[in-house]
């Protein structure tokens, strides 16, 4: 019988460097990543002025980055660093979840996003996971790019009395039975077709009741 190999864990420090226009955040942060082990503060600045000679000079693994910053904000800061260290992680950090900053972070190559509420020790663990290569949102923000992929309900520009009309005549209702149904009369039936039609882009009856059973039958409207 073969002896069983040994496993050995060997931590991994992974070097971290903050921006943030907030001192006292920037404090806060390199106090929890010093009293935190397998984690090293490797630099910090309030802005993305500097950002080619920083990421130079500390050699991060990782880096926090705040999104609304003075001078060179942290979306400049993170295409900079896609474009000249493409190896560094870099983790976007706001008060905000705001939707169209979420997505100009993610197409410009964030590895993931987090709220600056976000309690220590799930900083760290975000931190942790884009180093090893994860996409982490915070589940709000994850929330929002799902929405943002489901299914849109297509607008239409149909009027609630032209929506009527279609549904009589989609139920096998004559014009004159649906003019009789609504009160009104054949001509203003015919009237209402005709602007359907043309609305929707149709020619046809059938064309038009395909159309209702399509984007309007069930939705409420």
């Amino acid at each position: 019988m073969h002896a069983a190999a040994n496993l050995i864990y060997l931590p991994v420090d992974i070097r971290i460097f903050i921006y943030d226009d907030n001192h006292a955040r920037r404090d806060s942060l390199r106090s929890l990543i010093d009293l935190s082990p397998d984690y090293i503060f490797c630099g910090e600045a309030p802005n993305c002025i500097h950002v080619e000679e920083e990421m130079e000079k500390a050699s991060p693994d990782v880096v926090l980055m705040d999104i609304h910053m003075p001078g060179v904000d942290g979306i400049e800061g993170l295409k900079e660093i896609r474009r000249k260290f493409p190896h560094i992680r870099v983790l976007m950090q706001t008060v905000f979840d705001d939707a169209d900053k979420i997505f100009e972070c993610i197409r410009n190559g964030a590895n993931g996003y987090i709220l600056k509420m976000d309690p220590p020790m799930r900083i760290l663990q975000a931190i942790k996971e884009v180093y090893e290569g994860g996409a982490v949102m915070n589940p709000s923000i994850a929330v929002k790019v799902l929405d943002y992929f489901q299914p849109k309900q297509l607008e239409h520009p149909l009027t609630d009395r032209e929506i009527q009309v279609l549904e009589l005549l989609s139920e096998g209702l004559s014009y004159k039975m649906a003019a009789d149904k609504l009160n009104i009369s054949f001509n203003t039936i015919n009237t209402h077709a005709k602007r359907i039609y043309e609305k929707i882009h149709v020619s046809s009856l059938g064309e038009a009741i395909a159309y209702y059973y399509k984007n309007l039958h069930g939705t409420g409207n």
